[in-house]
């Protein structure tokens, strides 16, 4: 389902014999038509095996996995988190991404839509300032400003940087505040040191260090655990392997003192079952959710409610409007 010129949602729906249901999401920027592929691959009955390496095959993977998990809970007639292990809280405290619905990016674009999201109640806002690099620093220094002394802010550099132009934005977001500095390296094996220089830059100017999006399944992420790269890491269940992967994923990370926040711009079904997620897991971080991007979010999705006072309760089974195919 495309839902605005940027971006396209990729659902994968399961029916049992008896008509029950179970959703599940896999959306993935700029490949929707080869993850579609990748679903429509999967045969009844469905046995998964490993999780593919790929990021492609790993999100159609991730997407029927969710699918199964959501057809179990709906047939057991409990919430999904409690099927999962069971809710350590409710409702789940998130934190507004505003990046994708900041269609005005000068600078006071970005300042008036943090603005109103935090008079919506969220805590923390993340902001990715850098697709205009001339315009970043003044991007952030307006978000700052415009939410000064009421909420976190959090930047997103989606991979942009080396590592000497890394360490410069560093030191001008903890200048202006910044508590959050996400995804500044190419996250490959021979960026790993220059990471983890990162990361300790990051602490002594009092941020948090956080990445690993895209990173796929516990053998993916053991090694960033273990070489100590971040503070934060961001399974998604859409490209780790799914619901159970996860709950394992944030697990190894509890073991290595690492927080475990769940990547989650996405669509309405990926932000169900993270929200669900979120509450299984021993974690205190807030989830990230998609802040305005499209009105087709809760329009396609009854049942779904929209946060309060920056946190969302547990939903109930969702369903998508499948009539509305591509818009």
């Amino acid at each position: 389902m495309r839902v605005t010129a940027r971006t396209v949602w990729t659902f994968a729906r399961l029916v049992a014999d008896d008509g029950n249901e179970g959703w599940g999401e896999a959306s993935l920027e700029g490949r929707s038509a080869e993850v579609e592929a990748a679903i429509g691959a999967y045969r009844v009955p469905i046995e998964l095996g490993a999780i593919p390496a790929d990021l492609v095959n790993a999100a159609a993977y991730s997407a029927v996995e969710q699918a199964l998990w959501d057809l179990r809970a709906r047939t057991a007639g409990q919430p999904l988190a409690e099927i999962l292990g069971g809710a350590r809280r409710d409702p789940i405290p998130l934190y507004a991404n505003i990046n994708r619905g900041t269609t005005d990016r000068s600078p006071g674009g970005f300042a008036a839509r943090a603005a109103e999201a935090v008079a919506l109640g969220f805590g923390a806002i993340k902001i990715a300032p850098f697709d205009n690099m001339a315009e970043g620093y003044a991007r952030i220094g307006a978000a700052a400003d415009a939410i000064a002394g009421r909420a976190e802010l959090q930047v997103d550099c989606h991979w942009r940087f080396d590592e000497a132009r890394a360490a410069e934005a560093l030191a001008e977001c903890a200048r202006l505040g910044v508590s959050w500095f996400e995804c500044p390296l190419p996250e490959t094996p021979e960026h790993f040191a220059a990471i983890k220089r990162l990361r300790g830059k990051a602490n002594a100017a009092g941020m948090r260090l956080a990445g690993a999006e895209q990173f796929i399944g516990v053998a993916g992420f053991r090694p960033l655990f273990e070489q100590g790269l971040y503070d934060v890491v961001m399974p998604d269940v859409k490209y780790a392997g799914g619901l159970a992967e996860c709950l394992r994923i944030a697990a190894l990370a509890a073991d290595h003192g690492v927080a475990c926040s769940l990547h989650n711009p996405s669509g309405p079904v990926c932000h169900a079952h993270s929200l669900h997620a979120s509450a299984a897991i021993e974690s205190k971080e807030r989830l990230e959710y998609q802040h305005g991007e499209t009105p087709l979010f809760y329009e396609i999705a009854p049942g779904l409610a929209a946060p309060r006072a920056g946190s969302a309760s547990l939903p109930g089974p969702i369903r998508i409007d499948v009539l509305r195919k591509d818009l």
